[in-house]
């Protein structure tokens, strides 16, 4: 997530007024709303890793193949998870 786009989403839902100046003046801080953002980054991970984990095996009668596909599942969740909020 880009700075850009927080600001963008800051101006959608955060309280704001007009400044004698022309600009915006916010009801927040750059860095509350990061980790405000990062906080919601986290729980959409975990949500998306239990969704993964949750898949139906394709193959659950054949246990090599099965093996196989419980790990890729179990891979791809920690993945999501240990993948990290950055702002470029």
């Amino acid at each position: 997530m880009t700075q850009d786009e927080l600001e963008k989403m800051a101006k959608q839902t955060a309280a704001f007024g007009v400044h004698p100046s022309g600009e915006y003046i916010y009801s927040f801080y750059t860095e509350q709303l990061q980790a405000f953002a990062r906080l919601v980054a986290k729980q959409q991970r975990e949500e998306d890793a239990k969704l993964v984990e949750s898949m139906t095996l394709e193959w659950p009668d054949q246990p090599e193949f099965a093996q196989v596909e419980r790990t890729t599942i179990q891979d791809c969740a920690q993945i999501i998870r240990q993948r990290a909020v950055t702002y470029d």
